[in-house]
């Protein structure tokens, strides 16, 4: 049964006027009352006819945005970068995240039906591109945050992995680290690749392990490094918390960092900072992504064309305790 205009004025406690002057960005209606009608626009499904609202020609002011959760140690900085530039310009933002699934794109689908948001901002849940790109073929505005090696057919801003991981190689070898070992993130992302290609093009690697972006295959890391039997003077871990992981191996094993086995990691994220010693590590500009994002966006959004090319935003090498 096809939900109504009449239907979302009951459930939001509105006329169906001041429900139409939502959906259309006309007229005074106070933000909290707005905000409640597309709460219920996006759980009933509701779609409006082109004959009872100008809503494609209308604009929300609001741009959705996309992510696989809020746990992954970089994504506030990306939020936090996406807001700063959406405030700045009177957008608001409307966050869903894959946290439940199948479950969650429905919910993303309802908030697409109701033409709830002008354009999107992604970074890529698994199993959701097929889906963004038939979105933005019909007609969506995306840019995607961290294009993962998969290169989509809308624009990307994403950061210099390679250099990033070749700065890392060239500090260690200027500080005489000759037998480098290498933890790499799962083999199937893009970052992974263009930072084994990275570190591997300026130095030569005595050992690798591939972990899966955690602490505990950090530890792990080491202690299978130790029991290779191979020699290392160093190591470096293709993201902060693997690289946390190495410290507490190399601790555990008796090793002294930077003495007997230098550390660096990638992104930098606060802990890094303030692990023992403090972390040297690659920082990836996760807050200037969100922003050069957001930007390229609304200025899409304001009747600029999107950019031909990836918007890269580089990478920088922090120089801490782990490997002066």
């Amino acid at each position: 049964m096809r939900v109504t205009i009449a239907e979302v004025a009951r459930r939001a406690r509105v006329s169906k006027a001041t429900v139409s002057r939502v959906l259309n960005n006309k007229g005074e209606v106070d933000a909290a009352t707005a905000i409640r009608v597309r709460e219920v626009i996006a759980a009933t499904g509701y779609t409006p006819s082109a004959g009872a609202v100008g809503l494609a020609k209308g604009r929300t002011h609001t741009v959705g945005m996309l992510v696989p959760g809020l746990t992954w140690p970089w994504m506030g900085e990306v939020l936090q970068g996406v807001a700063d530039v959406l405030e700045s310009r009177g957008y608001g933002l409307l966050l869903n995240t894959m946290n439940r699934g199948e479950d969650s794109l429905t919910q993303f689908a309802r908030h697409v039906s109701a033409n709830a948001f002008d354009g999107l901002l992604l970074v890529e849940p698994p199993d959701t591109l097929s889906y963004i790109t038939g979105l933005h073929a019909a007609g969506l505005p995306v840019v995607m945050i961290d294009d993962r090696g998969h290169h989509p057919e809308f624009p990307y801003v994403a950061t210099s992995n390679r250099e990033g991981a070749a700065a890392a190689a060239r500090h260690l070898l200027g500080a005489g680290r000759t037998r480098p070992a290498m933890v790499s993130g799962p083999a199937e992302f893009g970052c992974t690749q263009e930072r084994v290609a990275g570190f591997r093009s300026v130095a030569t690697v005595s050992v690798e392990f591939e972990g899966d972006f955690t602490r505990e295959s950090g530890l792990a890391a080491v202690r299978h490094l130790l029991a290779s039997g191979v020699a290392f003077d160093s190591v470096f871990a293709q993201n902060d918390l693997m690289a946390v992981g190495v410290l507490d191996g190399l601790r555990e094993a008796g090793r002294s960092v930077p003495d007997d086995v230098a550390v660096i990691g990638f992104d930098d994220i606060p802990v890094a900072a303030h692990t023992r010693p403090a972390l040297t590590t690659v920082r990836q500009p996760s807050r200037e992504m969100g922003e050069a994002a957001a930007s390229v966006l609304l200025a899409h959004l304001a009747g600029e064309p999107m950019p031909a090319d990836p918007v890269i935003v580089p990478t920088s090498l922090v120089v801490r305790e782990s490997a002066p």
